[in-house]
């Protein structure tokens, strides 16, 4: 099994490694920008698809003015972005900016929005690069969702092999799109000032010859929030400041700066395109496409951005890969989520969060078959949701703590929480009968289980405190052939049980603590000292997230030094969870600790029971007392 694992994986890293996998500058562009630049690249036919079927012709009259509005909206999502990374540093994004100023129901409506944006947009970008896959190889229809499968499986292992490799081979491809992009732009531009670029024209009419009489600002506000998914993405940045070398802040804010840059450049470049070639939505033949056979031909450029179009949409997921398991790690830490997404694998990534989108991901692709038409209908709704909280959090911040400048930073975080409420309201409505309701039952009910995680982790932490430490002692001092060893990781009352234990049945106790933090160690010898502990401390220090080798490694040799007729007796407690449900919830080490020591022949694993429940089990046995 270890062999496999290596060989997907590579070889672990030291925990002192972590920061040669922090994201550089150059690689931490690609990363982020891959979802943003991915959805630029379409923004312009979504308002297109929206303006075109009522205005025809004059739809191109209007796009200036929507063009415009989302780029001010975007410069003003930026600053606002970049003022969230000065003052939360460690990520988090809009979810830290509601917790601390809008409170815990609102941090929590930003969480389930983001979580199940990140999940959204792995499940339409890997559905909508397998769709211009099998338009270009109809063979593979019928194999849409393996495809897509296997897509997730390949992103996802890519991932679990750490950050920065990741971005090693992902970086190239999103830097060969933005090029081929600025190309396409640069060229399209020149051939219009020189008068060498004809607009489209079309065998078949797709521009309709009668329009609709006056365009009404409903529809103006539906384009606008249409091409508003030029956006999405931008929130990455904030969410993954720790991913970062250092200065973490400062490189978090120039990466954001250039991302803002490259979609100002790109979604205005592109609109300026389709204005002056009369470009129109057409069955199998996308905007981009168009606009890059009017301006390349069919020559060598125009191969490039098509296949490297497809490519992005692929690592369009990349960017939740990213920025989810750094989220789900902060809720982790805040208790509203399982305690394992705060845990790191043997490449120092938040493998469980990495291996989260992979599940959830994969059964929405099977759910729906695949079939973007069917996914995009539940994207972009809970990004404007964040984006509009995140706005107005800093909007009271700043009334606040009024330090300088603040009525100009409030000012335009307060317009900029007005737009975006009106374009979460608009996009929420506009999609939600064709299925974005499920939204509206999923939300809730991911900011529900939120809350009962939080509430589980809050009763847990007050039922396992210690306020005193009296510990039983046998009184006789006779020996004993059994050594106990106990596995100790906090000083709380599960500690004290198997120390009771312990010294009721042997007098040779030490307690053992494998490390992975230096700084958990520290507080534990603390801790030790406080409660002057009479038993010996044994820290085993590990430079590798594994804590079950250094512990095998330990018991190894403590076997080997046994006597005739002396063992050794491994002590962990076990949580007895009051639902099976609860069970999720706790790292399920002891199950692997009793399977692996088992092969020792003069150890034996003694697994207690910790009912946590104390008041579940009163109930059930009126007559029992606990100590």
């Amino acid at each position: 099994m270890n062999t496999i694992k290596k060989l997907l994986l590579g070889k672990p890293l030291k925990n002192n490694e972590i920061s040669h996998q922090k994201l550089s500058k150059l690689w931490g562009l690609p990363i982020m920008a891959s979802d943003a630049v991915s959805s630029v690249a379409y923004a312009i036919e979504e308002i297109l698809l929206v303006l075109i079927p009522i205005a025809g012709i004059l739809a191109f009259k209007f796009i200036p003015y929507i063009t415009i509005s989302i780029l001010l909206l975007l410069l003003i999502l930026v600053l606002s972005y970049s003022q969230i990374i000065d003052h939360y540093p460690n990520g988090g994004g809009a979810y830290a900016v509601a917790k601390e100023n809008l409170g815990k129901i609102a941090s929590l409506v930003v969480a389930s929005a983001l979580i199940v944006d990140y999940i959204m947009t792995v499940a339409v970008s890997i559905s909508s690069s397998t769709a211009a896959l099998s338009s270009a190889f109809p063979a593979l229809q019928d194999y849409k969702v393996v495809v897509s499968l296997v897509c997730v499986i390949f992103i996802t292992l890519i991932n679990l092999r750490g950050i920065r490799e990741a971005s090693n081979i992902f970086g190239l491809p999103t830097y060969i799109f933005i090029f081929s992009m600025l190309s396409l732009i640069i060229v399209g531009c020149f051939k219009l000032f020189t008068g060498t670029l004809q607009p489209v024209s079309y065998s078949t009419p797709v521009i309709p010859a009668e329009t609709v009489k006056g365009i009404g600002m409903i529809l103006l506000l539906r384009a606008f929030s249409s091409g508003c998914s030029a956006m999405t993405g931008i929130e990455a940045v904030s969410n993954s400041i720790p991913s970062f070398e250092n200065p973490a802040q400062k490189n978090a804010k120039l990466i954001l700066y250039m991302l803002g840059g490259i979609i100002i450049f790109i979604f205005g470049g592109t609109s300026i395109l389709a204005i002056n070639l009369h470009v129109a939505p057409s069955d199998g033949h996308t905007v981009l496409s168009q606009m890059a056979s009017a301006v390349f031909g069919h020559g060598f450029m125009y191969y490039i951005i098509q296949i490297f179009t497809s490519i992005i949409l692929i690592l369009a997921a990349n960017t939740a890969y990213n920025g989810l398991p750094q989220l789900l790690y902060i809720l982790a830490h805040d208790g509203y989520v399982p305690r394992q997404f705060s845990s790191r694998g043997t490449k120092l990534s938040f493998s469980n969060g990495i291996l989260f989108i992979c599940i959830v991901s994969s059964l929405l692709i099977i759910a729906f078959k695949s079939e973007t038409h069917r996914l995009i209908p539940l994207y972009s709704v809970g990004v404007f949701v964040s984006f509009t909280l995140a706005q107005y959090g800093m909007f009271k911040k700043w009334r606040v703590i009024k330090e300088k400048g603040w009525r100009y930073k409030s000012l335009i975080n307060g317009f900029g929480a007005l737009v975006t409420l009106v374009v979460s309201i608009i996009v929420f409505l506009t999609k939600f009968s064709h299925g974005a309701w499920i939204l509206a039952i999923a939300m809730p009910i991911l900011m529900f289980i939120m809350y009962f995680i939080h509430k589980h982790y809050s009763f847990v932490a007050k039922q396992l405190r210690l306020d005193e430490f009296n510990p039983y002692y046998r009184e006789e001092k006779k020996a004993s052939s059994t050594q106990c060893i106990i596995l100790v990781h906090d000083i709380n009352k599960p500690f004290l049980k198997s120390l009771n234990y312990a010294n009721s049945i042997s007098n040779d106790i030490i307690a053992l603590h494998v490390c992975r933090h230096p700084e958990h160690a520290k507080q534990l010898r603390k801790q030790w000292e406080k409660f002057n502990i009479p038993i010996k401390l044994v820290i085993i220090e590990t430079p590798y997230r594994d804590i079950i080798k250094p512990l095998d490694d330990y018991l190894w040799k403590r076997e080997s030094e046994l006597k005739s007729g002396e063992n050794i007796s491994v002590i962990s407690v076990k949580f007895v969870t009051a639902h099976w449900y609860d069970t999720i919830l706790h790292n399920q080490t002891t199950y692997f600790l009793e399977k692996h020591l088992s092969k020792h022949k003069n150890v034996s694993t003694v697994i207690l029971p910790f009912h946590y429940n104390l008041s579940k089990v009163s109930l059930d046995n009126p007559d029992r007392k606990y100590s």
